[in-house]
């Protein structure tokens, strides 16, 4: 009988992927891919046919339903599918969609989980999400569309909480204008992590103000992956640091003219 993973790939870097993750890799006959997971990853499914079945935002991707009937169809065919999702699958990530489908069509399943970028991309910055003293929790929301994220960020008390954001970057003005037009101070802290745990790491921190005139094209941030984290843990980054991961540290910011 056929069967189906669920696999969190983690922030980018191989290592970080779990003992299981790897195992159901190698031994994977079928994988799906997120756009994101980087190659040497997907390179551990050595005997696997592997296709990609990107949702990055504006290009064309594969729809959520066609995903679904394509690890269905695998598994029915007696296949080990592996369904490889950036960070953790239940994190952003459609995974419950996905384990809802496969229940429903009665293929067995199993969910591996991934050190989601929510936290391991501030970690690997020298952030910490929580800090005594300055954060005793943190809030956890997609950039994709301001009527998600600003009901959310509006209920926040000022300065409360670390504020992380997940696939935000396109709409970092908007973000900070929620923010400041529910009393957080112009001079909050903030930060940008790019490429967490990958090589081309990359770290820009600045306030709430500097935050909506970021320019992204100045730092070539590319199609990489971002992580905002707003909120006074992002101060300890200059302390903390962490020179394994942290390769390149945007000293500047760049203003749009």
């Amino acid at each position: 009988a056929g069967f189906v993973s669920l696999v969190g790939a983690g922030p980018g870097d191989p290592e970080l992927l779990t003992i299981k993750a790897a195992r159901r890799l190698s031994d994977a006959d079928l994988v799906f891919f997120d756009g994101l997971v980087p190659a040497e990853v997907v390179a551990m499914a050595r005997r696997a046919q592997c296709f990609r079945v990107s949702k990055r935002a504006r290009r064309r991707t594969v729809s959520q339903e066609t995903i679904h009937r394509l690890m269905i169809r695998g598994a029915r065919q007696g296949k080990r599918v592996v369904r490889l999702k950036c960070g953790d699958p239940f994190v952003l990530g459609r995974g419950g969609e996905e384990a809802l489908a496969l229940k429903a069509a009665g293929v067995p399943f199993e969910v591996i989980p991934g050190i989601s970028a929510a936290v391991s991309a501030a970690e690997l910055a020298g952030i910490p999400v929580t800090h005594r003293g300055l954060a005793s929790g943190f809030t956890v929301v997609s950039g994709h569309a301001a009527e998600v994220f600003e009901p959310i960020l509006g209920a926040l008390e000022p300065g409360s909480m670390t504020v992380v954001v997940l696939m935000g970057l396109r709409q970092r003005r908007r973000i900070a204008a929620t923010l400041l037009s529910h009393g957080w101070a112009a001079d909050t802290p903030a930060a940008i992590v790019l490429a967490a745990s990958t090589p081309q790491m990359q770290l820009w921190t600045g306030c709430l103000t500097d935050l909506a005139e970021f320019d992204a094209a100045s730092v070539a941030v590319g199609n990489t992956p971002a992580t905002i984290v707003i909120g006074e843990v992002t101060r300890l980054s200059a302390v903390i640091g962490n020179a394994a991961h942290l390769t390149q540290t945007v000293d500047a910011i760049a203003l749009q003219q």
